[in-house]
């Protein structure tokens, strides 16, 4: 099975099932001398980790990382570091009546058609509880980049919008965290969570999206073809469990103004825009404005009502939804898109430090 690995300098392997022993990493490239603050991992797997509040998944993972190399007197070595995350909370009975069908809008199907084999609990490779290993590795990145600052909050639940912009809200990590939802709207937060639960009591799920917002990039990053940061950014969001869209700077809604709408135009020597519709990236590079961007995500596919599907000996048959699930991914997912940005900003930071030809870090 290819495509575990993200990155080309720092490089994060992940590996591990949902109902396996353990799931767990490896990065390469991590440089060495770099102090590392394993409470901040911890607090970021905690925002990630199911059980934490009564509209996520029931399922009580501590998700305590244990790492294993590349880490000595609390400082990176320069060698591979390994972690792994325990599973202790495994009820693999609740799959059961799944192993010989097929659910519908989940990977069933197509990989046991690519592999002619699957573990069926909890999804296996394909389940979202891999992710925990990205918010490991992201965690680390932006211990690294320091002066770069990632956030993450939930924009919106179904149909209902926070219609403002994050720079009329208070997008510190207080302000998020006080929310279940992690909405930093305390009116429109109370709206999201209601709908949610309305929506659990159904037996059913719900979508949504996530705004992320990346301040103090410099100048230069990106490449103006194949690479541009946009499109780094952009596989880095959909290669998450459940994401359905990518959308960065003005999005959809550009295209419902004219270009003498949209222009950015310069007003100072520093290239700073009276308006930011690029989103923070023009020609792919970054030209040191806030980079902002949205992230689409599905109804997460297992309900708690029957649906018809076909089973792995050609008949039809009825499916439904048992054990633990989340009614909606939105704020277990935050941290993850926050997460794989900081993954895709680190190669390029990585880069400019290897390079002596480019010292915009």
């Amino acid at each position: 099975m290819g495509g575990n690995i993200f990155g080309n300098i720092f490089r994060v392997s992940t590996f591990g099932e949902s109902h396996g022993e353990a799931i767990g990493g490896i990065i390469d490239g991590c440089p060495s001398g770099f102090k590392i603050n394993i409470e901040k991992i911890q607090l970021d797997l905690d925002r990630r980790r199911p059980g934490q509040s009564y509209i996520v998944s029931k399922r009580k993972e501590l998700d305590k990382v244990k790492f294993l190399s590349g880490i000595f007197n609390k400082k990176t070595t320069g060698s591979p570091i390994g972690f792994i995350i325990k599973n202790i909370d495994k009820k693999s009975e609740d799959y059961e009546h799944i192993k010989n069908i097929y659910r519908p809008s989940h990977s069933d199907f197509t990989y046991e058609k690519k592999y002619e084999i699957r573990d069926y609990r909890g999804g296996g490779r394909s389940s979202a509880r891999e992710t925990a290993c990205r918010v490991v590795a992201g965690s680390i990145a932006k211990q690294l980049m320091k002066n770069i600052k990632i956030t993450a909050y939930v924009s919106s639940v179904g149909s209902i919008y926070l219609k403002k912009s994050y720079k009329e809200l208070d997008i510190s990590k207080k302000s998020i965290e006080k929310s279940y939802i992690r909405c930093p709207d305390i009116n429109i937060s109370k709206k999201m969570i209601s709908k949610i639960k309305e929506v659990k009591n159904n037996g059913d799920t719900i979508g949504g999206t996530i705004t992320c917002i990346i301040k103090n990039i410099p100048i230069g990053i990106g490449e103006p073809v194949f690479d541009k940061l946009h499109s780094e950014l952009g596989k880095a969001m959909l290669s998450i469990n459940a994401v359905k869209g990518f959308e960065y700077g003005s999005g959809f809604k550009g295209t419902e103004m004219t270009g003498s709408q949209h222009n950015d135009e310069l007003y100072d020597l520093d290239g700073k825009t009276k308006t930011n519709f690029s989103g923070g990236i023009q020609g792919g590079i970054s030209n040191g404005m806030d980079i902002y961007f949205k992230v689409a995500f599905k109804p997460v596919a297992t309900i708690m009502k029957k649906q018809k599907t076909i089973n792995n000996i050609g008949g039809f048959c009825f499916a439904d939804g048992k054990g633990r699930h989340d009614p909606c991914v939105l704020p277990r997912a935050v941290p993850i898109v926050e997460s794989m940005a900081a993954l895709v900003l680190i190669d390029y930071w990585m880069y400019a430090k290897l390079s002596k030809y480019n010292s915009i870090f």
